[in-house]
């Protein structure tokens, strides 16, 4: 059996297009990143982090300054402790505070960060106190039924 070079080149090319494939895959999942400087951590506590996910995006403003590098439970304050990378060139307040927010209606959830007014910056270690939980359209459906339920029944009565 004779191989042609037009065998080794047409071999070569759909290797290179399976490697752009599964890197293009991988990044739109937010599964690779290719940050070599590894940032400063800082940690957060929640009371709900809905469907945050390790790797999830944080921006301020719409831009992405670090991600979430792991979730955990914390078993003595019965919250759930964010770590989070943050890109050395933002520096953000000690007094900045997070909110778990979702990018569109269903879309995936994400932390944004609002800058406070401080003078020191946040620094490797640090603890961000002002958090705001997840809200949960579950839970927002739910709450929004009960009231149309209790309303319903005596706002016909009086008609």
């Amino acid at each position: 059996m004779q191989r042609s070079s037009k065998d080794v080149w047409v071999g070569l090319f759909v290797l290179i297009g399976g490697a752009a494939i599964l890197f293009l895959a991988l990044q739109s999942a937010n599964l690779l990143t290719l940050s070599f400087d590894r940032g400063y951590r800082v940690t957060a506590k929640f009371d709900n982090i809905g469907g945050l996910k390790p790797k999830a995006a944080v921006k301020s403003s719409g831009v992405v300054v670090g991600r979430v590098e792991s979730i955990a439970f914390d078993d003595s304050s019965f919250q759930a402790r964010v770590s989070i990378s943050m890109d050395t060139r933002y520096a953000f307040p000690k007094d900045s505070s997070l909110k778990i927010l979702t990018s569109g209606l269903l879309g995936e959830q994400y932390i944004g960060i609002e800058a406070g007014a401080d003078t020191a910056n946040l620094a490797a270690g640090d603890t961000i106190g002002s958090t705001q939980s997840a809200v949960v359209l579950e839970n927002l459906i739910s709450q929004f039924l009960y009231s149309k339920a209790a309303d319903g029944p005596s706002a016909e009565k009086e008609k």
